[in-house]
């Protein structure tokens, strides 16, 4: 891309006192702080990249429809914080990024208000609908960018400053007091919208309250009207009320003197409890007299007891003695046996032990013997030697064989690795997806089955699947169709990968980068297409389908050939379609292949004329292509050669097989005679060893015997142990005898002890029965002791609900027993005159029973309502007071400020031959109304009429819109102002008298910075040094006139280089 233009101009100068003031803060390269000194776009909508630095005047934006100019409007406000809705081409900012591209930014410079010091601000941008905010290179969040933005008063949603290609329509639509709105925030004191808008708050909230302070004071006057018809009623219900509260203050007595009543009872009651407690008590003292002896017979009777258990226990005890004796002197008679026998048997083996050593003299001898008789044997080391040869020659024959067959096998298996790979060749060509990647290969893509088999072979390596080439991925039946579809979609599309995954595509581009293969990404398989809706018009022309209907492919797919190639908007048509094919486009129709002719048309944005382009229809090269025969008969003969060696060389391996396990088998046999002479070998000497090892053991043997311990000793130490077990068990029975005695006299004495016992029990029995007698009657006193208690219980607690109901109707006080004894004292008395006073008070009657509570409510009312109604008129006059002192200071500040711009406004329609003026639209208080007029006149012979879109064309319109505009820039307190293709739809005269009030309004010191955007100017404007030209020079076949731009050539050298593409 060529350099950015350097955007150095010297100042213009002024005469007027006003516009020196007005550029008092232009710096030496003519810009104000607030101005865009430069823009930067990266992956943004149609830009790879992009720097340009327009003018600080009048920058007229030129390039062809669809080039990126309206793009250059978007990345602006975008960068200056601005909502996409209000562009009104997306709702969120990742539909900015460019396609393709994961990510952008947008960078823009304004001057700041230090001469040389400018401000950056950038946002950062993706498909995530993210967005980065840098400040001079710092992050910052976004009410950091906003605050900037305020601080030079840009408002990027106000139509007067700002208005996008897509909203052009929408200032049109501004109502007067939409437009008055607009041009408050755009022009003039700052402080106008604001007080604008608290009029219109203070006028609705005056207009309130007027209508609150009239309802009141007229409900204020019911009311009391209502109170003074009621005030007769009132007072007989204030007598009556008076009535009855004496009846119930009588009523409040009464509980009264039933608990007195209640209370004289109780008492009676307590004092024949006291009686009946009196006769249990003497009673009780009887009974417990008459226990006493017995209790202490008892103390006795357990003493006695207590002796004799405690002879029991002795008993016991001497029992467990004698027990554990008598079982002592057992175990000594069985020892005393067990010994004897031990003698016994000392003297058994002691026979025996002769025996065995005579035994093993004669087995040792015999053993001797056998070993001295035995013959030495000498083993063949000649014979051994020799078999020893034989076995090394065998072996090394074997290995010889060994190693011609590993090469035999090596080169074998060399040769069906060739066999394998020409039989996978051969049926490659003759397979379908290599006869579409042959014909791609013939189409130029020369590495594109290098390409296909790498991404077979590494399918593990992406996270999602991966297509292509697209050619391979198609399956379309109909030959024709086949040429349809081969010829609609371009041909860098057929040989593409196409991936479904960010990082699947940069890892598919970075190995596919020297194949030269394109790789397109599908973020969104979910492609939305209309469906196919032949039409009985359709029909009648000879349509009969639309080309994404005739063929069958993976989604991902699908979507790449809608986006890319737009294949839903191809119909497809018979020969009758051919012959009418004029009538078609009046379908709304702009593509259509028939078997003759491919038809495109194509409506120009600005006449709206049709035009058409017709291509003849070319057979398909890709889908229908044939096999190379020669290819496949050369890789066949190939194949039947190399089967052929294949057999010889595995036929060759056979013999040498053959040959090898000859030569194993000699040298088994050789083996085996050699393992024959060494088991002989072993089995004299391992006879030998054997018959030494019995010899030693005999001896052994014999040994052990002779050293066994002699018997005489044994058996002088069990008649020692005999005489020792003899004494034990003669202590034994004199012990027994000793606790025999004992257990006599422990009898003698239980039995005593039970026999007096016996006789102290009785003598309790007899006394016990004269005692029950006196218990009977105590406890007969008990239960009228504890029946009159349970009744004094009862008139307790009638007396307490007695006295807690009284409490519940009233409590006694001063005040109240003065009241209690001017009334009677008696139940009977009282209730007799309640019934009186209740009879009194009913006697009243009244129409309306909640007189009292209505007029009570109603007084409430009327002193709440009167309190409100003093605050609403005193709110009132305030409101009226602000509503005058701020309406001082806005009304003839508007009035002032419109009255300008209609001077403005007039003289500039006054120079295009043709008339207008700007009024404001006043409607006293009602501020919400008020409203800016634009009146226009563009024939000699009409009158002023409002601007609308049923009094003036769509080019007036534009006129009138651009011309507001230009008033404005006087007045404007903004640092610039973007309009996109304004003049669009105007007449060559007016938009030439627009163009020079634009220059002549931007050539005033005063001026704001200014983009106007449009794919066309007329030819010989006026131009003066407040203009910049920024050309757009942004595509895929402008390449060569852009550079050739940029070096400051004239047309005719773009020009020629054009023709030459």
């Amino acid at each position: 891309m060529a350099p950015p233009r350097a955007a150095k101009r010297p100042k213009l100068e002024g005469s007027s006192s006003s516009a020196h003031a007005g550029a008092s803060q232009r710096g030496e390269d003519d810009y104000v702080p607030g101005n865009i000194v430069e823009i930067e776009l990266c992956n943004f909508m149609t830009y790879d990249r992009l720097v340009c630095r327009p003018g600080p005047r009048l920058n007229l934006v030129v390039g062809p429809n669809g080039s990126g100019k309206s793009s250059l409007v978007c990345a602006i406000a975008l960068a200056l914080a601005a909502d996409p809705a209000i562009l009104g081409r997306a709702s969120s900012v990742r539909a900015f990024v460019k396609r393709g591209e994961d990510s952008g930014h947008v960078k823009l410079s304004l001057r700041g208000d230090a001469p040389g010091r400018d401000i950056c601000i950038t946002r950062k941008i993706d498909t995530n609908n993210k967005s980065e905010w840098l400040l001079d290179g710092a992050t910052v969040p976004k009410k950091d960018i906003i605050d900037v933005i305020k601080k030079f008063n840009i408002q990027i949603n106000n139509l007067t400053q700002f208005l996008p290609q897509d909203r052009v329509c929408e200032f049109a639509k501004l109502t007067p007091i939409q437009l008055l709105e607009e041009t408050e925030k755009a022009v003039g004191d700052p402080n106008l919208p604001v007080q604008h808008r608290l009029l219109i708050e203070r006028s609705k909230e005056l207009r309130v309250l007027e209508v609150t302070v009239k309802q009141k004071e007229q409900t204020l006057n019911n009311l009391k009207a209502l109170n003074a018809e009621q005030e007769k009623d009132v007072e007989r219900v204030r007598q009556r009320d008076t009535l009855l509260k004496k009846a119930e203050l009588m009523k409040k007595k009464l509980p009264w003197l039933k608990y007195d009543m209640k209370k004289l009872e109780f008492i009676k009651v307590q004092e024949e409890e006291k009686s009946f407690k009196m006769n249990m008590e003497a009673a009780a003292k009887i009974w417990q007299d008459a226990k006493a002896p017995i209790e202490e017979l008892k103390k006795e009777k357990m003493t006695h007891a207590s002796s004799t258990k405690k002879i029991t226990n002795q008993i016991n005890q001497n029992t467990n003695k004698h027990r554990e004796v008598t079982d002592e002197e057992g175990q000594l008679s069985a020892r005393l046996k067990t010994t004897f026998d031990d003698i016994e048997d000392l003297k058994r083996q002691e026979r025996s032990r002769q025996q065995r050593i005579s035994n093993a003299r004669d087995a040792l001898a015999a053993a001797e013997k056998e070993l001295q008789d035995l013959q030495p044997y000498e083993p063949p080391r000649a014979e051994m030697a020799q078999l020893t040869d034989k076995i090394a020659q065998t072996t090394c024959g074997i290995h010889e064989l060994k190693l011609r067959r590993n090469d035999k096998e090596r080169q074998l298996a060399q040769e069906k690795e060739n066999l394998r790979k020409c039989s996978d060749r051969l049926k490659q060509m003759e397979s379908k997806n290599n006869k579409l990647l042959q014909a791609l290969e013939r189409t130029g893509a020369d590495k594109i089955s290098e390409a296909y088999y790498w991404v077979q072979d590494n399918k593990n390596m992406f996270r999602a699947e991966v297509y292509g080439p697209v050619l391979l991925e198609v399956n379309i039946q109909n030959k024709t169709h086949a040429a349809y579809l081969e010829n609609h979609v371009p041909n860098y599309v057929w040989k593409s990968f196409i991936t479904q995954d960010a990082s699947d595509r940069d890892l598919l581009v970075r190995q596919l980068k020297h194949y030269g293969i394109p790789v397109l990404n599908c973020v969104n398989n979910s492609y939305r297409c209309e469906p196919l809706n032949i039409t009985r018009e359709m029909e009648q022309l000879g349509i009969k389908s639309r080309l994404d209907q005739e063929f069958e492919a993976p989604p991902a797919v699908k979507n790449v050939l809608i986006t890319q190639a737009s294949v839903d908007q191809s119909y497809i048509g018979t020969d009758q379609a051919d012959q009418r094919a004029d009538d078609v486009v009046k379908l709304g129709i702009s593509d259509l292949w028939t078997p003759r002719n491919h038809y495109r048309w194509s409506r120009s944005r600005y006449g709206g004329h049709v035009s058409a382009n017709v291509d003849s229809v070319y057979p398909s090269r890709l889908f229908m292509c044939d096999l190379n025969i020669s290819d496949i008969e050369r890789l066949r003969s190939e194949n039947d050669a190399l089967k052929k060696k294949v057999e010889g060389m595995e036929e060759a391996l056979r013999e040498l097989q053959k040959d090898q396990r000859k030569l194993e088998d000699e040298e088994a046999e050789i083996r085996k005679e050699k393992e024959t002479i060494i088991d002989k070998v072993r089995f004299h000497k391992k006879r030998r060893e054997e018959i030494q090892r019995r010899v030693d053991i005999k001896r052994r043997t014999l040994e052990d015997i002779s050293q066994e311990e002699d018997v005489e000793s044994s058996t002088r130490k069990l008649t020692d142990q005999l005489a020792k077990l003899n004494d034990q068990r003669f202590q034994a029975v004199i012990k027994l005898k000793s606790l025999l005695v004992e257990a006599v006299a422990l009898k003698w004495s239980s039995a005593e002890k039970n026999m007096a016992f016996i006789e102290l029990d009785t003598k309790i029995w007899e006394m016990e029965k004269d005692v029950k007698k006196f218990e009977k009657d105590a406890v007969h006193a008990a239960k009228g002791y504890e029946n009159c208690k349970r009744i004094t219980q009862e008139h307790r607690q009638v007396l307490l609900k007695a006295k807690q109901y009284a409490e519940s109707i009233s409590v006694i006080t001063e005040d109240l027993a003065k009241e209690f004894e001017k009334m009677p004292s008696t139940v009977e008395e009282l209730e007799g005159a309640i019934q009186d006073t209740e009879s009194e008070a009913n006697s009243m009657l009244f129409l309306n029973q909640n007189v009292l509570q209505e007029y009570q409510n109603r007084q409430r009312e009327i002193d709440s309502i009167s309190t409100k109604l003093e605050d609403d008129k005193v709110e009132c006059e305030r409101c009226c007071s602000e509503i005058e002192t701020t309406k001082g200071k806005w009304l003839p500040t508007l009035r002032l400020l419109v009255l300008k711009i209609n001077d403005t406004f007039s003289r500039n329609f006054q120079e295009m031959a043709v008339a207008g003026e700007v009024s404001l639209d006043e409607h006293g208080l009602d501020f919400s109304q008020y409203g800016i007029l634009i009146k226009v006149k563009f024939r000699q012979t009409g009158q002023l009429q409002v601007l609308s879109a049923h009094h003036q064309s769509g080019g007036e319109r534009s006129v009138s819109t651009i011309l507001y505009l230009v008033s404005l820039q006087d007045l404007t307190n903004c640092p610039f102002r973007v309009v996109d293709e304004i003049n669009q739809g105007m007449d060559p005269v007016n938009e030439r008298k627009m163009f020079q009030q634009l220059v002549r309004a931007a050539s005033q010191l005063n001026t704001p910075q200014c983009f106007l955007l449009t794919p066309k100017l007329l030819p010989d404007l006026e131009y003066s040094d407040a203009c910049s030209i920024l050309n757009i020079m942004n595509g895929p076949w402008i390449e060569k006139p852009a550079q050739a731009w940029s070096a400051g050539d004239c047309w005719r050298k773009v020009m020629s280089v054009e023709a030459g593409n």
